[in-house]
């Protein structure tokens, strides 16, 4: 029996190219909406379209979008990780305590530990809660949900056990010479051939995800037990591992975000990066992921991050009160769901 679907060859040049124009516009949703989101503010503001305000763009959406790409691996097993920013405080808590403060162990003073060293235990932190996330979600069958909203509550009471409550590096360690190390100010605050490195390394973290969505088997993994989790069990993925390692993923570009804030502040504390949870979700889904897994990719969530650094770029310098701010970011995250789910009933229907 011949096959009843109609393909792109089958139909009138007519309408093969209403298709591809509609499917343009399906796809580059996201890409779309920044651009006529820069002419508007262009038109609305001078000083939007110019090269310093663009660096600063680039800078402030640094950390939300290194977020967002450890997020995207998580919405795209179908969960939600509510904890980002507290990894990102403790993770940023622990290297700059280590960083400024003696480390002492069973009555034995270590000293204060070379850079490298400190750093490298702040992203072994944000790892460690990734997979404390994953193998309780795993192990447990608890919701994502859930999960996360109580590991999010733990580790800000950690990170301020570890800090004492108190910003860090304190006054008593900058009196004494003890401060954070040039290269941690660098990456948060400098600029490499007029970039901004934090945006830079954005960009890295983003490349890297994307080449491991699209190229390796975990990438294969995380969409196939985000699409279909029995189709996936059967095909003999172990889904328990593939959302650990989904949570590891998105607990070490929270600790790396969680460190670019420290060079960009010059300080860190336990309730640093408040709020940035549901900022990397909203970019997460701005960016065109399907918030119930199994579609979607960094690239997206880059741009929606770009999004949300524009817009708020924006109504700063139309002086739109904060209060006013926050009312016109949520209408743009509702209508921007709202056109996602009517984008893919389209693509069903086609």
């Amino acid at each position: 029996m011949a096959s009843q679907q109609r393909t792109g060859a089958d139909l009138p040049s007519s309408t093969s190219t209403g298709l591809r124009y509609r499917d343009l516009l399906l796809r580059g949703g996201p890409f779309i909406a920044l651009l006529i989101l820069c002419v508007l503010l262009s038109m609305a503001t001078p000083y939007f379209a110019t090269v310093d305000n663009a660096f600063n763009i680039t800078r402030q959406s640094a950390f939300t979008a290194i977020l967002a790409v450890g997020q995207t691996f998580v919405i795209l097993t179908g969960g939600i990780d509510l904890s980002v920013a507290a990894v990102a405080a403790l993770s940023a808590s622990v290297t700059t305590v280590l960083l400024t403060s003696p480390l002492v162990l069973f009555g034995h003073d270590f000293g204060i530990l070379p850079a490298p060293v400190s750093i490298a235990i702040g992203l072994l932190v944000g790892c460690a809660c990734g997979a404390l996330n994953g193998w309780i979600i795993a192990r447990f069958k608890i919701p994502d949900f859930i999960t996360t909203l109580g590991t999010m509550t733990i580790l800000r009471g950690v990170a301020l056990i570890v800090t004492d409550g108190l910003p860090v590096p304190s006054f008593q360690a900058t009196a004494s010479g003890a401060g954070l190390p040039e290269a941690l100010i660098q990456a948060g605050s400098g600029s490499l051939f007029g970039m901004p490195i934090s945006a830079i390394i954005a960009l890295i973290v983003a490349l890297v995800g994307f080449y491991i969505l699209r190229y390796r088997a975990l990438g294969r993994a995380i969409y196939a037990v985000g699409g279909n989790r029995e189709a996936a069990r059967v095909s003999g993925i172990d889904i328990g591992r593939t959302k650990i390692m989904a949570y590891m993923i998105s607990g070490l570009t929270a600790a790396i975000a969680g460190l670019i804030m420290v060079g960009r502040l010059n300080s860190a504390n336990a309730l640093m990066a408040d709020g940035e949870e549901l900022r990397s979700i909203a970019a997460v889904v701005i960016g065109g992921t399907n918030l119930f897994g199994g579609e979607g990719g960094v690239i997206g969530s880059l741009v929606g991050a770009v999004i949300i650094g524009v817009l708020n770029n924006g109504l700063n310098l139309l002086n739109v009160s904060p209060f006013w701010q926050r009312i016109v970011q949520g209408l743009v995250i509702v209508l921007v769901v709202i056109f996602d789910q009517w984008r893919r009933r389209k693509s069903t229907s086609t």
